[in-house]
């Protein structure tokens, strides 16, 4: 079985690749070819090195998607994005890299199964971020998608685009609608959600972090190993359970920022808690604004799809995965 992921030098393109090395049937099928592909070097566990071919790529420009698909790969991870907030301040290279790149996929494959026979399954990452104001407390399957920024205009976009090329049979493609992902290992990004995690992970290892907005904003969230879930679910499941419905969000938790805080003081202490700095930006405030807060997952969940339930849960799911079990 061939897989390729794009985007597997981010955060959750590396989770997988791990699971991979530690789960090689983890597909239900041996990955007897695995390529990764990124716009920065991916790094390849030393075990899936026999089979894995790593390459530094950007899907966005001419022909790349085509050499890309010459392998034809049985399975693909569309993971590569920009993220929210770099897409809002950079019109330009959001729509070049997360719409047009998208495009670009979808059409190589298009061409490469006019010539033979070819429709590989296609999981691809989308986000919440599809929706905005106004909307129910509580978001059901069959709300309409209202995206306020263009992160989530491009990502609704390509969930339409993902829809029609599956109808076609083209691929068979299903849209994974992520919550936000917390707590996400590493360095700080530039996703406007960024400061969920930056809340949490920098207190737990001692170091300051800023928090941007009230202790009253309300989120959707899930871990990132919940997420690596979601996508190896989502690559074994049977389409046909879906319907032509392709794009499902995912099951979440819906927490305010003070009830992370205290999940933290539970773990880690008024210490840690002390660690996180007010500072207000209204860029960030009115971004956030347009999200939504709760969703009923009904049908995601239905078909086998899981996340945790409370905050102590993501927060042991860190600790246990990124700090080996220790806080500071």
């Amino acid at each position: 079985m061939h897989v390729m992921i794009l985007g597997a030098a981010g955060m959750v393109g590396r989770k997988l690749v791990e699971k991979i090395a530690r789960e090689p049937m983890a597909f239900g099928r041996p990955v007897t070819r695995l390529t990764l592909a990124d716009a920065f070097q991916p790094q390849v566990p030393k075990t899936l090195r026999p089979v894995s071919t790593a390459l530094t790529v950007d899907l966005a420009a001419a022909g790349a998607a085509d050499r890309l698909i010459e392998g034809r790969p049985d399975l693909i991870f569309h993971l590569a994005a920009i993220v929210s907030g770099e897409a809002e301040a950079d019109f330009d290279k959001g729509y070049a890299v997360n719409l047009d790149g998208t495009r670009a996929l979808f059409d190589a494959i298009r061409q490469a199964g006019m010539t033979s026979a070819y429709v590989p399954r296609l999981v691809f990452a989308s986000s919440i971020a599809v929706f905005g104001t106004p909307f129910p407390e509580v978001i059901p399957d069959e709300f309409f998608t209202t995206p306020l920024t263009s992160y989530g205009t491009q990502k609704a976009i390509a969930e339409l685009l993902l829809s029609d090329y599956s109808r076609r049979g083209i691929f068979d493609g299903i849209g994974i609608r992520l919550p936000t992902i917390c707590v996400r290992p590493g360095a700080p990004n530039k996703a406007a959600s960024g400061f969920f995690s930056n809340i949490l992970r920098e207190p737990l290892v001692g170091k300051e972090a800023i928090l941007p907005v009230s202790d009253s904003v309300r989120h959707w969230f899930a871990s990132p190993r919940a997420a690596v879930g979601f996508f190896v679910h989502a690559a074994t499941i049977d389409t046909a359970r879906i319907g032509a419905r392709r794009n499902l969000t995912m099951p979440g938790l819906s927490a305010l920022v003070s009830e992370e805080i205290e999940a933290l003081r539970r773990v880690a202490g008024d210490k840690a808690v002390a660690l996180i700095k007010r500072v207000p930006d209204p860029l960030i405030e009115r971004i956030v604004a347009g999200w939504p807060t709760q969703f009923d997952a009904e049908r995601a969940s239905s078909l086998g799809f899981k996340a945790e339930t409370s905050f102590d849960e993501i927060l042991k799911v860190h600790i246990e995965d990124e700090l080996d079990g220790r806080i500071a």
